[in-house]
């Protein structure tokens, strides 16, 4: 989540270069909040209206990556305020790709762990569909790259519980995505992995 005074700032800035006060903010299908200043703003055609840009944030939504950019740059050496409740958001929204070889921390988590060679989806190398995982808590062999969820040996909600809320959110988001904190798990068993994080840091 971007500093309240970072946020503060980007406010004053929108609203002072748009062309009246009552433009609203779109929110897109995919997550972005647009102000009357990005370059999405006029193609944005299908979205759920906003009459501010905290009003989109606070929904959930993200800013678009020019202005997000200069937001975190800005805000880079300072702390964010704990949040009071967790939101898997506060650590990134998905898998990040953070040396641009289309292959997000996903595929790479699923490509490390598997036993044999994996196959991708299409020749371009990025998305994991088969190779074999076994899973460390069960022993299940898993084929289907559909069927493996990636875990967090150190769960989201466990770490915000014990000091990640008071993290800057690139260090959230780096802490997310960290190779060494993925596992691959079948599915099924990854909805209980509050209690599987905590027993393995006892």
């Amino acid at each position: 989540m971007i500093s309240s005074l970072v946020k503060a700032i980007i406010v004053v800035l929108l609203v002072s270069a748009a062309p009246t006060a009552a433009a609203l903010v779109k929110l897109s299908n995919s997550g972005v909040c647009h102000p009357p200043q990005s370059s999405w703003y006029d193609r944005t055609k299908s979205y759920q209206p906003f009459e501010s840009v905290d009003a989109c944030l606070a929904s959930g939504g993200r800013l678009p990556k020019n202005i997000a950019h200069l937001a975190q740059s800005a805000s880079a050496n300072q702390n964010v305020a704990p949040m009071r409740n967790y939101s898997r958001s506060a650590f990134g929204h998905g898998w990040d790709d953070s040396d641009g070889d289309c292959q997000d921390s996903r595929a790479e988590a699923l490509i490390s762990a598997s036993s044999t060679p994996v196959r991708f989806a299409r020749g371009d190398g990025c998305r994991v569909v088969t190779g074999r995982w076994i899973s460390p808590f069960t022993g299940k062999v898993i084929q289907n790259a559909a069927e493996v969820d990636i875990d967090h040996v150190v769960p989201l909600k466990w770490a915000w519980d014990h000091g990640a809320s008071s993290w800057p959110r690139q260090k959230r988001e780096k802490f997310a995505n960290d190779p060494v904190n993925l596992i691959p798990v079948e599915a099924s068993f990854s909805k209980d992995q509050y209690r599987i994080g905590k027993a393995l840091l006892l």
